[in-house]
């Protein structure tokens, strides 16, 4: 019997089933990621429920309200799970550890949310293509450097630095911004033949020697400075005029530190929304006679502003869970104080540092479990935000596109 079937249909069907078997596979792959997460909160939740159940049930309020101190004549914040005798007990105070946990991160995103959003808009708008395709993989693949190298670094190179030289640190965070302001300005003030030999699009490149220059500038004016306004000892004059005590690792430290590893991410997902935005709405708002400034401000921004928004909302999720760098760049002090320049304990490195040697089963390991459960939902629910918002800002505009 003759197959009257076209010589490609065999070939046709086993292209199906390679479809059919890749769409399973990734279908499967998908469904596998969200019950390993679901998993996870799950096994975290029954670990922390006998801490409420039982005989030895612990006060939920007392975890985030003041406690008895020995010694003290009011009650206080105080973390300590290992009891030194019987006069004085365990203290499971949570708060600062959630304390520690924010601060960490706020600092983190105040160092790392302008430059990174300043990288994504000129790199987005104002940079030429060459010098783009080479800085943007750049920048990305710095995310991928271990968090315990960024520590290590952070923790045993610029924490004593920055003790040695306090004065020029604070002086650099004031005259490298106005350096830059500086140079803006003396660029406006330049002839149109030399403007021209200083493209914005290269402002990156030929900004770096300027700075460079501030810098060495700021370090050799420092002592001076130092020695006639406070005498020569600035942390003595903190410590008895406002009160401010200096640690060598500090929330500053960690801020900066913290920072270096949250730009790549914060960066990425910025520009990529910077550059989703549709090229009508800027052509538009130039040809109606706006400036790149107004258009960058009033159009550009406001329309790339949920993607903007979830990147910086991802990366405080990841600032919020960082482990290494806050453990070895933070002096792990339990302390509920605004200063930047006083020690810090988050939530994680307290799992890190006391898990290991917590009696299983004992109320200090089930609360080490809810600081975990915390941790999980809190980086659960502002990734799913942020992705939520990105996903509405891609069909906003897919509609635009199909409606114009």
């Amino acid at each position: 019997m003759i197959d009257s079937r076209p010589p490609h249909s065999l070939h046709l069907r086993r292209r199906r089933l390679r479809d059919r078997l890749a769409t399973l596979l990734i279908t499967a792959g998908g469904i596998g990621v969200l019950v390993s997460v679901l998993a996870i909160g799950v096994f975290l939740a029954l670990e922390v429920i006998p801490l409420f159940l039982g005989a030895d049930a612990i006060d939920t309020d007392a975890l985030w309200r003041p406690q008895p101190v020995e010694g003290a004549a009011e009650p206080r914040h105080r973390w300590r799970p290992d009891p030194l005798g019987e006069a004085s007990p365990a203290h499971y105070g949570m708060l600062p550890l959630a304390w520690g946990t924010l601060k960490a991160a706020l600092w983190a995103l105040l160092f790392a949310v302008p430059l990174a959003l300043g990288a994504a808009v000129h790199s987005a708008l104002y940079m030429p293509r060459r010098l783009r395709a080479r800085l943007k993989p750049t920048l990305e693949l710095m995310e991928a450097m271990p968090g315990v190298v960024v520590g290590f670094v952070a923790g045993l190179l610029l924490a004593p630095w920055v003790e040695r030289h306090l004065t020029a640190t604070l002086l650099l965070v004031v005259t490298l911004p106005l350096g830059v302001v500086l140079a803006g300005g003396v660029r406006g003030l330049l002839p149109s033949p030399l403007r021209r030999r200083l493209p914005l699009g290269w402002a990156g490149v030929w900004l770096m020697p300027w700075l460079l220059m501030v810098g060495a500038i700021t370090l050799w004016l420092a002592p001076w400075l130092e020695a006639a306004l406070v005498g020569g000892d600035l942390r003595g004059w903190l410590a008895a005029t406002l009160g401010l005590d200096y640690a060598a690792r500090n929330a500053m430290i960690v801020g900066v530190a913290m920072g270096f590893a949250v730009i790549p991410g914060i960066y990425a997902l910025a520009e990529d929304a910077l550059n989703g935005v549709p090229d009508s709405l800027a052509e538009g708002a130039q040809a109606l006679g706006a400036t790149r400034w107004q258009t960058l401000w009033r159009v550009v921004l406001p329309a790339a502003s949920p993607g903007i928004l979830s990147a910086v909302m991802i990366g405080a999720g990841r600032a919020v869970g960082e482990t290494m760098i806050v453990l070895m760049a933070s002096g792990n002090t339990a302390l509920m104080t605004l200063s930047p320049l006083e020690g810090l304990r988050s939530l994680s490195a307290t799992i890190a540092i006391e898990l290991p040697e917590a009696a299983v089963g004992g109320t200090h390991y089930r609360l080490l479990f809810l600081a975990a459960l915390v941790l999980f939902l809190f980086t659960f629910l502002v990734n799913t935000l942020a992705e939520v918002m990105r996903t509405r800002l891609r069909r906003r505009y897919q509609r635009r596109e199909g409606g114009a």
